[in-house]
């Protein structure tokens, strides 16, 4: 058997992402997208990505168009979706009369201020709050009179005794007594079904095969395995993800500071980098760092998800990050930094001159960022550097400018390559009786505007000869 055929399960696997459009998206968010859609591809499956917008007063377009817009951006596109939970409500309501024609509904008349005194007085007698089934039916039970002109919620009817059980792709065997759970509302008195009901409708009609979601969901996850029995269906595999934690370790969170996704893709982070990075907050193939997104495929599946919290280091993205730049075809890496330029104002028409790639090459080991190799190329295509005042006063010395003058003039001359530069290089020093840490750091400081640069004559190749000869004598 294949690694392929042993990953692949007989049934087509279809898994989702589910997230409110309540607030930005953030990496804590994302990395619960990524292990469903990972899952799909690796066997061959289908991802289907459901916006959960019941929430009509905090939910918002702009925040669905960053989540689309993140999940593009790191090539997480749905096979299936955006499916929207506000447009299905006619669906939910089909659902909860079916349930209701078949006992598993009831209406329930208990007020809030009740609730609330219930809740109380449970919580004095040190008891867990929960709701004590005033209004549930029972074969003898006589019900209170339905008080005049109140609307009710509608309770599902959890079953009593016996256990709710499942073997979670993460956590393990999980057993939860029905007699810890009450009887659900699932439908408020306006009617509208809530979260839990709709959640289990969808995963029904979108044939959800696995459920890959945060531990913070193992609470509903009793809850809606009941109501998959009550509607005669299989729930389906779970696997509950542990947090993903800021670097303060404390739960990832708009609150808690964490960014939106896109403002990753804005600092400079490559897709396939983030990609890494996030599968390994959770999941490991050994001991391997760096793979790229095929490799993640291929190895990717839900044996080897890790159960403890991870932390996110930004130091650590970086790295990621710069690793992955590094081993970027200098074209590629060209293409991405090419628009960052445009948006500093460097024209399309100067960047078609075809040293850009050749740019990306000779500083890509540098950088851990587009925007960083951004900064560098800017070097050699806007019209001028300015060094720091330290950096002019310690290398740009009155004793050297006789030989900068005499390398401008030297340049001004020679055949325009790296042979030729280093050539001219030589012979001034020789000329001057100096060596080459004695004029090479004034000369990277004036054509660069830093001391720290690779090899000076391919620096200088590239800026050009009319930059070069115009800096080393604009001192």
């Amino acid at each position: 058997m294949t690694a392929e055929q042993k990953n692949t399960p007989t049934v087509r696997v279809r898994t989702r992402f589910a997230p409110s459009p309540t607030g930005f998206i953030h990496l804590g968010n994302i990395r619960s997208a990524l292990y469903p859609w990972a899952f799909a591809r690796a066997t061959g499956g289908d991802f289907i990505l459901r916006i959960e917008d019941t929430d009509v007063e905090r939910s918002t377009q702009a925040a669905v168009d960053v989540i689309l817009e993140s999940m593009h951006w790191l090539g997480m596109d749905p096979d299936e979706g955006p499916f929207y939970q506000m447009q299905r409500m006619e669906r939910y309501k089909e659902v909860l009369a079916q349930l209701q024609a078949a006992g598993h509904v009831y209406p329930c008349y208990t007020s809030v201020a009740e609730l609330d005194a219930l809740r109380e007085r449970q919580m004095l007698a040190k008891e867990k709050p929960r709701y004590d089934g005033t209004w549930r039916p029972e074969d003898g039970k006589t019900l209170p009179p339905v008080p005049a002109g109140v609307q009710p919620v509608l309770r599902f009817k959890n079953p009593q005794g016996g256990v709710v059980a499942w073997d979670d792709k993460v956590k393990g065997r999980i057993e939860i007594r029905n007699d810890e759970l009450d009887d659900l509302v699932i439908a408020r008195p306006d009617g509208t079904p809530t979260y839990n009901f709709c959640v289990v409708v969808d995963d029904i009609d979108m044939q959800i095969t696995h459920v890959i979601r945060g531990d913070d969901h193992v609470n509903n996850t009793p809850r809606q395995i009941n109501i998959f029995n009550a509607l005669g269906q299989e729930p389906p595999v779970y696997a509950h993800l542990p947090t993903v934690l800021n670097e303060l370790g404390e739960k990832m969170s708009k609150r808690n500071g964490a960014k939106p996704v896109t403002q990753y893709r804005d600092e400079g982070y490559l897709p396939d980098a983030m990609v890494n990075y996030l599968a390994r907050l959770g999941w490991s193939h050994g001991d391997d760092e760096i793979f790229s997104r095929e490799q993640f495929l291929q190895w990717f599946n839900l044996d080897h998800l890790g159960r403890s919290a991870a932390q996110f280091d930004e130091a650590k993205l970086r790295w990621v990050n710069a690793q992955h730049l590094k081993a970027m075809a200098d074209e590629a890496l060209a293409a991405l930094v090419a628009p960052l330029l445009e948006k500093r104002g460097i024209g399309a028409a100067e960047l078609a001159d075809g040293r850009l790639p050749r740019i990306c090459a000779l500083f890509k080991d540098r950088c851990d960022t587009t925007v960083a190799l951004a900064d560098w190329a800017l070097v050699f295509y806007g019209d001028a550097v300015a060094p720091a005042q330290e950096d002019r006063e310690k290398h740009v010395t009155a004793a050297i400018v006789p030989a900068l003058d005499a390398l401008a003039d030297a340049l001004q001359d020679c055949a325009w390559d790296k042979a030729s530069i280093a050539g001219a290089l030589k012979e001034v020093l020789a000329a001057q009786g100096l060596k080459m840490p004695q004029l090479a750091m004034p000369v990277r400081v004036l054509a660069a505007g830093t001391p720290h640069t690779p090899s000076v004559d391919a620096v200088l190749e590239l800026l050009g000869r009319e930059k070069v000869t115009a800096r080393l004598r604009n001192r």
